[in-house]
């Protein structure tokens, strides 16, 4: 393992948690969307998240067995942002203008399949992550900033 890797893993969680609070950030703001260019409610969208494995690790996790050891890793990226399938609430008012005009819900509007109080909670929790993620990188600067200093004694 490099001088870096610690760093270089925790840039990419923060740059994911990032993304993920990009996310969670459109999905608080369009959780009022009836109408979208794609046509219909807005979707919730969700951040698919998965680890950057080492191809060729240097060193084994002790005491675990060696098919579920793929070594130290490389951080994290993203796979990709997926829209949420699940129905939004049907809300009745047959005059707003996005109502369905026929049917068995006639008169109800579709609103988006947001929850505002668990995207609050995923945002806290991907700000909670960033900072962790920030406190890496700071602990290992203080570690190199100390190892240097032993050094030039």
């Amino acid at each position: 393992m490099g001088l870096f890797t610690s760093i270089n893993i925790a840039a990419t969680g923060m740059s994911v948690e990032r993304l993920r609070t990009d996310v969670i950030s459109n999905n608080i703001a369009n959780a009022t969307t009836t109408r979208t260019q794609e046509g219909g409610a807005y979707r919730k969208q969700s951040v698919i998240v998965e680890p950057i494995a080492s191809s060729n690790p240097q060193w084994r996790f002790p005491f675990v067995d060696s098919e579920l050891d793929n070594g130290p890793g490389k951080g994290v990226r993203v796979r990709e942002i997926i829209k949420d399938s699940e129905q939004g609430r049907m809300v009745y008012d047959p005059s707003h203008p996005d109502a369905i005009q026929s049917g068995p819900n006639k008169g109800y509007v579709e609103y988006p399949n947001v929850n505002i109080v668990n995207e609050m909670v995923n945002m806290i929790s991907a700000n909670r992550a960033y900072e962790a993620n920030s406190s890496v990188i700071q602990g290992s600067k203080e570690m190199f900033a100390s190892a240097l200093e032993i050094a030039s004694r």
